[in-house]
């Protein structure tokens, strides 16, 4: 059985041990939980998914951050890997940014913070249940 992991970026500690707590609390031990707190970090993480053989199936990732933003970040996301499906979680994201993960990283959801934990449950299922937008 092929693992499968859900990957959170936020350059908020704080923000990412909410959201791994949650996730864990909802999904149990059926996923691989990974927090980044930089894109950098981020896609380190996803090359040694992928070369261990665990498919990222949700990402989840903040808009503002230092270095490259959430928009730029998951427009890459979905360039080199369009199967996996993606979230906004923002309290700062201006309009444009919003559109351009909508139209262009075919973001599940564009989430505010902070978000409640029954919209976070719900938004993910929608994810992983491969409800992406196309």
């Amino acid at each position: 059985m092929k693992r499968c992991a859900i990957l959170l970026v936020d350059d908020e500690k704080t923000i990412l041990d909410s959201l791994k707590g949650q996730l864990k609390r909802m999904l149990g031990s059926e996923f691989v939980y990974e927090a980044a707190e930089n894109v950098a970090e981020a896609w380190e993480v996803i090359d040694e998914f992928v070369d261990d053989g665990v498919e990222v199936v949700v990402i989840v990732s903040d808009w503002l951050m230092p270095g490259v933003k959430g928009d730029e970040f998951l427009c890459d996301v979905r360039k080199r890997h369009p199967q996996v499906a993606t979230i906004m979680l923002t309290g700062q994201a201006d309009a444009v940014a919003i559109d351009r993960v909508r139209n262009e990283a075919k973001v599940v959801e564009v989430m505010s913070k902070p978000w409640s934990e029954r919209e976070l449950e719900a938004v993910i299922r929608r994810a992983i249940a491969g409800e992406v937008p196309t």
